[in-house]
């Protein structure tokens, strides 16, 4: 399985191993999102997907491409549109020692690694869309299940189209010269119930400056121990209260306090975002300007059998998006199938008709 003249499972990206086996055939990660996507996402027939990878990789998902395309299309009666981008080679960040002197090579050279998918905001930025649905690339199920997860996907979108109507309805009624007492009462109270935003001004200049900014609607489900981030309110420098996304890696595990508010945590983010990403004017927002550039993780690492610490950069989901507005909705476990272990492919989820 593993071997580059058998399978060479190896070395190949979690998208191209074939996840599912339905009686005539078996499936990768990155057909079922194909598959997957005709049931949300489509527009007069035709879907609009973007992935992030390896450029070594680029061929082996063009040759998966063109090998399903036409089963897929034949199912759903769509047509796939393909685009992909690389995390971009300045956004990488020097590796250290542990003692955090400059971490260099066999041949002396400093170590320069990739920052995390906190650095594929870059990426983002340039999707040219007005809608996009954020979603990892292992968290897929088997067809039966498609259109109940589908249909949730869709609340999630119907959820964000209501807060930017609403948003930018207020927007333009705050720009406005004079902006009667009452109606600055209700944009505040829509501020706190729809976007967990606490302490929001009175003034409608600052008020105006809070409801222009991207949007996300994220999904989370109840916490069941899994690995990985959830929704924690979180207070920066300035004293500010928002409700973020928090990697595990960004608590303090030898505090108890904060140990004991991850473990009574209710729930947990599995990656399932949708983002409005233009201004009521129709515009593109600038996302590298919502960044908490202070957030980050340092992860333990190794190189040529010494370890090293390596710097991330704010997560996608967590710092990069730190100064987006943001609403979140419960959604049943059933759309979170993440394959992070051989052995989570034995979930009914991913066994067809199991």
């Amino acid at each position: 399985m593993l071997e580059e003249n058998s399978l060479n499972f190896a070395n190949m990206p979690k998208g191209l191993i074939p996840f599912h086996k339905y009686k005539k055939y078996a499936t990768t990660a990155f057909e079922e999102h194909l598959y997957e996507t005709a049931f949300y996402a489509s527009v007069n027939d035709n879907v609009y997907l973007h992935f992030t990878f390896s450029e070594k990789h680029v061929p082996f998902f063009k040759k998966e491409f063109n090998s399903v395309k036409k089963r897929v299309s034949k199912k759903t009666k769509t047509e796939f549109h393909i685009s992909y981008s690389f995390q971009k080679k300045e956004t990488d960040t020097i590796a250290v020692n542990v003692d955090n002197t400059l971490f260099r090579d066999e041949n002396n050279n400093l170590v320069f690694r990739p920052s995390g998918h906190g650095a594929l905001v870059e990426n983002l930025n340039e999707v040219d869309a007005d809608i996009i649905f954020i979603k990892n690339i292992d968290n897929v199920a088997t067809e039966e299940y498609v259109e109940e997860i589908a249909n949730y996907k869709k609340v999630l979108a119907g959820k964000l189209l209501w807060i930017q109507e609403k948003a930018f309805k207020y927007l333009k009624e705050v720009l406005k010269e004079e902006v009667p007492q009452e109606k600055i009462n209700e944009i505040r109270s829509f501020l706190w119930n729809e976007l967990n935003i606490k302490e929001s001004p009175n003034d409608p200049k600052l008020i105006a400056e809070i409801l222009d900014r991207p949007i996300r609607v994220c999904g989370v489900v109840k916490n069941t121990g899994a690995p990985g981030g959830g929704p924690f309110w979180v207070k920066n420098e300035y004293g500010e209260i928002s409700l973020q996304i928090v990697e595990m890696a960004q608590i303090n595990a030898n505090d108890s306090r904060q140990e004991a508010m991850v473990s009574e945590a209710t729930h947990f983010n599995p990656v399932d975002i949708v983002c409005g990403v233009r201004d009521f004017k129709g515009n593109k927002y600038d996302l590298t300007k919502y960044i908490d550039p202070k957030a980050g993780i340092i992860s333990q690492k190794s190189q040529d059998g010494k370890s090293l610490k390596a710097l991330e950069l704010p997560g996608l989901w967590n710092g990069a998006m730190a100064g987006w507005n943001s609403a979140f909705v419960e959604v049943p476990l059933q759309t979170f199938n993440p394959v992070k272990t051989v052995n989570d492919l034995l979930n009914k989820e991913h066994r067809p008709n199991a």
